[in-house]
């Protein structure tokens, strides 16, 4: 990939919208599958009351809109400013109880999964049914669009292309599910942060494109217990809640 091409891929612009001031992609169509839309603001003539708890706004009970369901509160049921990165805003903004909730269990990911899925692991990787495998690294791309393989070659997978998700355990696997269905799997604690099983590896299915069919791919950690074994499992469990999220933002 040319730095010229990586360089329009990752673009940004700051844009103001009713909302507040958001970092975008200089083009929509290098932005993060994890993303979300802003949404449309109930209009005011359509919410004399607050929709939580249903006070009556006038003069004194001003009413406020979410930034992230877009529904009309009064200043007590919508008073808290949380950051929300999923829509790209810069500074944190208004957001009604339930939805602070679900942006702060989000922040742990940007915070943390999210810079650990693009600094990158080693794995032993398998394409096909190949019973060859190269060392790569996989790192996630800074517009979290693609999944980045360096080795001797170069492999680049589109992360709204992946269909199937496959954590792989010491022991056992947890089984394979459709990256729709996969968030059953993911409301207990991943393997690789507790419990008795330790992930390992993963099998990703995918559409490649310019490819007929389904093309598999699977990612081996190392059997040693050094840096790069923690380091490719803490990369395996950013995964697994990032598939969680990206089927929460298609669903969306």
């Amino acid at each position: 990939m040319s730095s010229e091409v990586a360089t329009r891929r990752d673009a940004k612009k700051l844009v103001r919208s009713p909302s507040g001031l958001r970092m975008v992609p200089e083009h929509r169509a290098f932005g993060s599958p994890f993303g979300l839309e802003e949404p449309q603001w109930v209009p005011d003539k359509e919410c004399p009351r607050c929709m939580q708890c249903d006070a009556k706004f006038d003069f004194l009970t001003r009413k406020h809109h979410c930034r992230r369901c877009g529904k009309c509160f009064c200043d007590k049921c919508c008073g808290q400013k949380v950051a929300l990165p999923r829509m790209c805003f810069v500074d944190p903004v208004r957001q009604c109880a339930a939805c602070a909730l679900v942006s702060r269990k989000e922040a742990e990911f940007y915070d943390k999964q999210l810079r650990v899925l693009q600094s990158g692991a080693t794995f032993l990787v398998t394409f096909g049914n190949s019973e060859e495998s190269e060392t790569m690294v996989c790192r996630l791309s800074n517009n979290q669009r693609f999944l980045f393989l360096d080795g001797d070659s170069h492999h680049e997978i589109e992360v709204t292309h992946i269909s199937t998700v496959q954590i792989l355990t010491e022991g056992f696997p947890l089984g394979e599910r459709d990256i729709h269905t996969y968030t059953s799997l993911l409301g207990s604690q991943p393997a690789s942060e507790g419990g008795s099983a330790r992930a390992m590896g993963m099998t990703l299915q995918y559409s490649a494109s310019g490819a007929d069919g389904v093309t598999q791919l699977k990612l081996t950690a190392g059997e040693d217990a050094s840096a790069s074994r923690k380091q490719s499992t803490a990369w395996l469990a950013a995964m697994h809640k990032a598939a969680k999220l990206l089927y929460e933002s298609r669903d969306q």
